[in-house]
């Protein structure tokens, strides 16, 4: 496994891309803004941030066990003595080894543009430089779970139609599931919302994955302090939804016909 996840990592590393040179434009953008110049950096840098994961997530994520089923490089690793789970795993931690690098690379980007922000334009509130990182975490938290999405989808899937944009799919919905949720079981809802729909809204919203605790972009912008026992309860949220997506998967795979 520990093979599968060094191999995926130098395929990665040859198609890179440098993206982080675009965190230099930051400052200058956030200038823009006459009074929030250090919240708009902020706010540039985590939702920049943000977008370059969700790329390397889907489309990682969605392609990576296809492009070794299409070049039939999954027949010859399969043939050694390695079982199709510990091929999948290691295919999985790899990516989330990129991602967690890529993060660390755009995360001290961001930082220095955040620094460079806040010390030309000094702003009213003070940067929390804990909760900014706090945010970028879980931000990758986020995205490494959304792999494991990607890599669900494609264990069941002949081409990358479905993984990619079933992914992308997953995560627009997964992002607007909680405000759903709540609007369908509010006392405004109760004349409005047919109540057949309720147990439906309540399936998806349990199915799908939820992305709203991971988001601590207000907290990083306006310096609140997040709530630690949330934190906690998105942390084993992660792992256990995350643990469930890859035992499927790997289910799936073990049962899966190879041609």
């Amino acid at each position: 496994m520990l093979n599968i996840m060094k191999i995926t990592l130098q395929g990665i590393f040859r198609d890179r891309v440098a993206l982080a040179v675009l965190f230099l434009f930051i400052p200058s953008a956030a200038s823009l803004s006459m009074r929030q110049v250090t919240e708009l950096s902020i706010t540039l840098s985590l939702s920049l941030i943000s977008f370059i994961l969700l790329l390397l997530a889907v489309f990682l994520g969605a392609t990576s066990l296809w492009k070794d089923m299409e070049r039939r490089y999954t027949f010859g690793v399969l043939s050694l003595p390695i079982s199709r789970s510990s091929y999948l795993m290691g295919r999985f931690l790899g990516l989330a080894l990129f991602l967690v690098l890529t993060s660390l690379v755009l995360g001290i980007a961001a930082l220095l543009a955040v620094k460079t922000s806040s010390t030309i334009y000094p702003a009213d509130r003070e940067v929390v430089w804990g909760w900014l990182a706090l945010a970028m975490l879980f931000t990758t938290l986020k995205y490494i779970l959304l792999i494991a999405v990607a890599m669900l989808l494609s264990t069941v899937s002949t081409s990358f139609f479905l993984p990619v944009f079933g992914t992308i799919c997953v995560f627009f919905a997964s992002g607007i599931t909680q405000q759903v949720y709540e609007y369908v079981h509010s006392p405004a809802a109760a004349k409005t919302v047919a109540p057949v729909l309720k147990p439906v809204v309540s399936a998806v919203y349990h199915l799908l994955p939820n992305f709203a605790g991971f988001d601590l972009k207000v907290n990083a912008i306006y310096s609140i302090a997040p709530n630690l026992q949330g934190l906690g309860l998105t942390a084993g949220y992660f792992c256990a939804y995350t643990a469930m997506l890859l035992g499927a998967a790997a289910f799936l795979f073990n049962r899966r016909e190879m041609k």
